[in-house]
């Protein structure tokens, strides 16, 4: 069976909750080994302060984990002295969340792991730890030494990828280039190919400014970079449209009526899809070799150590890990 590497997350946030409650599903246990990576000590603390009815155990190998009744959890930490201070964030809580990703990695590397499902992190407290990423799916990408990746936001509502992720506003348009674009784009429609099994994807490419520009009127983005760019893509036989209005867009678009749908920045593309699918929505790295799916949402510190977190974005996570698994040994028969 699968072995699914999932990471602690930041332990003083709802990292290790919705990893413990998404490891104990009936449905995930069904079809893979799901194992933790992280602390022990920190899975154990919040295990044993919730009651789960699913007994944990540390395991020091991938083999140990399999076919096991309890919940297994891969300890990076035997000596773990570290004290748990569910929603305050800290510089230990950062380190040991880089730890957990750089171990998943391996994992998946080396091919003892199908996938990884990234708990939530602190990007605050992980750069005070000193790893100096702008987000996990950078990180990861570096990592796993790959040469590029874009971020794709997955729920029943839409697949969203991003031209920008993790950077000011104010950098916005002048780190969006014709080269970018077209890569980037040309990665997006792989991926629905291969990791999501859609053989002639339909993908539509919003503008950056209000009214796509209206012309040159409110900017010149959407003339000099955004359409060139579309043109582009389209002679490599890649059916991109656009550039889209983005509010008139999502206040017209129904469900399957693109594959997918490139934004140009963070916000653009993301509140959207939160608004319609905040507790299932999915984040998946494409352009990659390895598999690595994260939910959607944040270390949530203000509900930390209160036991109700949401696991369902995490159980997506992990079905979508397993489904792009399936789609890929398919399309490289």
């Amino acid at each position: 069976m699968s072995v699914i590497a999932i990471t602690v997350g930041d332990y003083n946030g709802i990292g290790p909750e919705v990893a413990l409650k998404a490891a104990a599903s009936r449905s995930i246990r069904a079809n893979c080994t799901p194992l933790l990576i992280g602390p022990y000590k920190a899975f154990e603390y919040y295990a044993d302060k919730y009651s789960l009815r699913r007994k944990i155990l540390k395991v020091e190998s991938l083999s140990d984990a399999v076919g096991r009744s309890e919940i297994t959890i891969l300890d990076i930490c035997p000596d773990f002295k570290e004290k748990i201070k569910p929603g305050k964030p800290t510089r230990e809580a950062g380190s040991w969340a880089g730890k957990a990703i750089e171990r998943a990695v391996q994992l998946c590397v080396s091919g003892d792991a199908e996938a990884m499902v990234t708990a939530p992190v602190s990007k605050e407290t992980m750069r005070q730890a000193g790893y100096d990423f702008p987000g996990q799916t950078e990180m990861v990408t570096k990592l796993s030494d790959s040469r590029g990746s874009i971020m794709i936001m997955v729920s029943g509502f839409a697949r969203i990828a991003l031209a920008t992720i993790h950077i000011p506003i104010s950098e916005v348009s002048r780190s969006i280039t014709k080269a970018g674009l077209v890569e980037r784009l040309s990665v997006f429609n792989a991926s629905i190919k291969d990791d999501f099994g859609v053989k002639s994807p339909k993908i539509a490419v919003l503008g950056l400014n209000p009214h796509a520009g209206e012309n040159g009127y409110i900017g010149n983005e959407e003339i000099e970079t955004i359409r060139p760019a579309i043109e582009e893509i389209n002679s490599m036989k890649i059916d991109a449209r656009g550039p889209f209005p983005a509010d008139a867009f999502f206040g017209t678009y129904r469900d399957g009526m693109f594959d997918g749908i490139f934004a140009m920045y963070h916000d653009q593309g993301l509140i959207p899809l939160k608004m319609r699918s905040f507790s299932t929505g999915i984040n998946f790295t494409a352009g990659i070799d390895i598999i690595r799916t994260s939910p959607d949402h944040g270390t949530a510190f203000d509900i930390a150590g209160k036991g109700i977190a949401n696991p369902s974005s995490t159980i997506e996570a992990i079905k979508l890990a397993l489904e792009v698994s399936k789609n890929r040994k398919v399309s490289r028969r």
